[in-house]
């Protein structure tokens, strides 16, 4: 093993100094690297040959040489996968580390600045300019080439800002850094205030060789390691390797707590590993000091809120938010975070009263008890700004809440009664009613009816778990002197499905609900309807013919469609499925809510038809030919997808083509064009999970709603989120995550901040044909019959 704790353990200086300048000088470029920048040459002087030359900076010429500001506004306008300047930035500093492209005066670092830059080519004097030949495969490559370098460039930007000083980091370069800490395993469970700290304190290391020491059992702490890229063991001396830590592992934190000598040496494992690391002293400053610099509120001896980390009882968050709200600007995000999230510490009846009791009847009460300092003319703008805060919540909750206005009687309660109680025991009734605040007095009279409501909304629940199955569809009106004889609209969310064996239990429930008043009898009834279809279920198990998927293609029909027609019914279906709020219920379950996901689900299942419909078409078709026009047709409705902003459905297709019954179909692939190939590897692109899919999350960025998202990623970060943090912690609500979830879903309620426009794409003749085919997709859903299927087409080559 070779020792790295003295020799190969670089300070952020020296990284940058010493370890990429050895990169740029002394390591030969790998051969893909090198051959990318030959392609970028050529195609610069084929396309724009006058950002190379020679070039005069304080009476001093620097020959052939090119502006790093030109060379970031070629790329950006070369291709839409560069999707930022400074992403076109970590593209070319991809290929300065490499020592493709160098800084004239060998500073380390590509900057979107005037600064001077050279291809490795140009080094040499009277270098030829490349042939007709080379421009046109350069040409033909570029696209190609620039896929690549987008694919690499941010971990290059990355690497290039965390190798500055802290001292030299910028805003933005602070963001990046940032970005990147939200998405690290190890960090999971700190707060988004120590993770900023963080950022402007972690430094870049990096080994390059396999069984490198990175410090040996016994030594002193004076580092904490995260590991960013490669894994190492875990040594202890007499037990050999105890364990392996990969990318997203970290180490080294133990002895930096305890102040003790390091428990085990840590040996890299493989070649070319990266790290980030936080010296001692910026960590005791972050992490373990970070609770003793809390500021805690008391009232009784109990801690009821507490900054930094902001968590606390729910009454006392939203007194905070209320008390500290600015009125002189439109966006607070506390507080609509607040507004976002409360229902999952603070259900809305709590909501109400704490809104009545916790501020409106003290700002009352404790005027006339106690008045705040000052002249009357004062007294009066403090009541009066109060009470305009209130007013200001209520409204951005009715906002956001929009659908509970059709759920709960008593919401509309909440918005409709004015403060007439208060107005009469206020000196102040102008301002009260000129401000039109509202009072849920009803809200007290109505308590057998809310809890009526959230019976029946939580057997409602039930229900569509029970009879969600396919077949015919039902749509009920729910009568009850909650619902007042509300009729549930026909969405996707209310629609109750049934099977005729069950029909007959459908018919006495909702006479039931009619009369039924006691929630213990409505449970009992729902447990003897579960069983009662579960033996059903167990009596008959014949499957319906729809059930085995299709026997043959529906090439014939769909190929005669257009594929811009095909993909704007696939945005319209899933527009309407496409939903905000039950994000919450699937990630904090449905049952904490007394609500139902439906349409989630039903998004959901069909994002996995529509995968499941590409491989079903592609190992349904015998004809090669007519393979190879299926991949193209799918390609095409995928880029039409795209175009859209249905980010969904066009993953789902694209994922269906790289479903391994698929991808192994060899034969077809290479018969499918080269623009095709192109298209495809583009579109892959988006799809790489390296950074925790940064190159999608970076083209969502440059679109304008309305959007259609990757679901499937959006749950991903709000499982994680939810499942590496405490909803509580010492019986307080940890708002700090709170804030990481409400941003998700703030970022999908921005997709749907404006309408989908149907006049997108101009209706054909044949466009109720296309809706309902789209609508009605049949699919094998057995991947080990697709697989037989694939087999079939193309036996394994021996």
């Amino acid at each position: 093993m070779e020792s790295g704790s003295n020799n190969d353990r670089l300070t952020d200086k020296d990284n940058a100094n010493s370890d990429s300048t050895n990169k740029a000088h002394n390591k030969i470029p790998s051969e893909k690297l090198q051959r990318a920048g030959k392609v970028l040459r050529n195609a610069i002087l084929s396309r724009a040959p006058h950002m190379i030359r020679d070039r005069k900076y304080h009476l001093k010429t620097y020959r052939q040489c090119c502006v790093g500001t030109e060379l970031v506004d070629w790329l950006v306008l070369q291709s839409a996968c560069v999707l930022t300047r400074s992403h076109a930035v970590g593209m070319w500093q991809a290929l300065l580390e490499e020592g493709v492209l160098n800084h004239v005066d060998q500073e380390l670092g590509f900057q979107d600045k005037y600064l001077f830059y050279r291809f490795l080519d140009d080094e040499e004097e009277d270098t030829p300019l490349p042939s007709e030949e080379e421009k046109r495969e350069s040409e033909e490559e570029l696209p190609e080439t620039i896929l690549f370098l987008a694919q690499i460039g941010p971990d290059a930007l990355l690497r290039m800002i965390l190798r500055k000083s802290p001292g030299q980091r910028t805003g933005d370069d602070l963001e990046i850094i940032y970005d990147e800490l939200l998405h690290i395993k190890a960090l999971a469970h700190l707060s988004n205030t120590v993770k900023r700290e963080l950022a402007s304190v972690v430094i870049f290391e990096s080994h390059a060789k396999a069984g490198t020491v990175l410090f040996n059992q016994g030594e002193e702490g004076t580092s904490w390691y995260i590991i960013q890229k490669g894994s190492v063991n875990v040594v202890i001396y007499g037990k050999g390797v105890v364990c392996t830590l990969h990318e997203g592992d970290d180490f080294g934190k133990l002895a930096l707590v305890t102040d003790s000598p390091r428990a085990a040496s840590i040996v890299l494992r493989e070649d070319n590993c990266h790290f980030l690391r936080v010296d001692k002293e910026d960590f005791n400053r972050i992490l373990r000091d970070v609770e003793a610099n809390t500021v805690r509120l008391k009232e009784h001896e109990q801690a009821v809120i507490k900054y930094t980390v902001i968590s606390g009882t729910p009454e006392k968050i939203l007194e905070h938010f209320l008390e500290t709200m600015r009125m002189d600007i439109h966006h607070n995000p506390a507080v609509d975070d607040f507004v976002l999230m409360h229902c999952v510490f603070m259900p809305n009846s709590q909501l109400y009263l704490c809104i009545i009791f916790v501020f409106i009847f003290n700002i009352v009460f404790t005027y006339h008890a106690a008045s705040p300092p000052g002249s009357e003319q004062e007294r009066l703008e403090y009541a009066h700004n109060s009470k305009r805060r209130v007013l200001i919540l209520v409204l951005r909750w009715a906002n956001t809440h929009t659908y509970l206005l059709q759920e709960e009687p008593a919401a509309i309660s909440f918005l409709e009664v004015k403060l007439s109680v208060v107005v009469h025991y206020s000196p102040y009734a102008g301002y009260m009613c000129d401000l039109g605040v509202v009072l849920p007095l009803s809200l007290f009279r109505s308590c057998m009816e809310i809890h009526q409501l959230e019976h029946l909304c939580l057997l409602k629940t039930v229900l569509q778990y029970i009879l969600m199955s396919g077949g015919c569809s039902l749509y009920c009106t729910l009568k009850s002197k909650a619902t007042k004889n509300r009729k549930y609209d026909n969405k996707s969310s209310n629609v109750i499905q049934y099977r005729p064996n069950e029909l007959i239990f459908l018919v006495l429930l909702f006479t039931i609900l009619d009369v039924c008043v006691n929630p213990y009898l409505l449970f009992l009834f729902v447990y003897v309807i579960v069983s009662l279809c579960a033996f059903v279920d167990c009596v008959s198990q014949t499957p319906l013919p729809d059930q085995e998927g299709p026997s043959a293609g529906s090439m014939s029909t769909f190929e005669l469609m257009s594929s811009k027609d095909l993909a704007y019914q696939m945005t319209m279906f899933d527009w309407e499925l496409f939903s905000c709020h039950e994000l919450l219920y699937h990630t904090f379950g449905c049952q904490s809510f007394r609500r139902t996901k439906a349409n989630l689900d039903l998004f959901l299942r069909r994002f996995n038809q529509v995968q499941l419909w590409v491989v079903t078409e592609v190992c349904l078709c015998g004809q090669l030919s007519k393979r190879v026009q299926l991949l193209k047709k799918f390609i095409k409705i995928a880029a039409h997808c795209r175009e859209f902003k249905n980010l969904n459905s066009f993953f789902a297709i694209i994922m269906g083509m790289s479903n391994p019954a698929v991808s192994r179909l060899s034969q077809t692939w290479e018969k499918l064009p080269t623009k095709f190939k192109k298209f495809y590897a583009e579109f892959e692109s988006m799809m790489d999970p390296s950074r925790n899919h940064r190159s999608y999350r970076l083209t969502v960025t440059k679109l304008e709603p309305p959007i259609i998202p990757f679901m499937p990623l959006l749950l991903k970060d709000m499982t994680f989120t939810h499942e590496g943090n405490k909803t509580f912690i010492d019986n307080m609500v940890n708002f700090e995550k709170m804030r990481i979830i409400a941003n998700t879903i703030r970022q999908v309620r921005h997709c749907r901040s404006q309408p989908f426009n149907p006049e997108i794409c101009q209706p054909n003749k044949n466009q109720a044909e296309v809706r309902g085919y789209v609508r009605k997709l049949c699919v094998i859903d057995n991947q080990r019959a697709l697989t037989q299927l694939s087999y079939r087409l193309e036996p394994r080559r021996t």
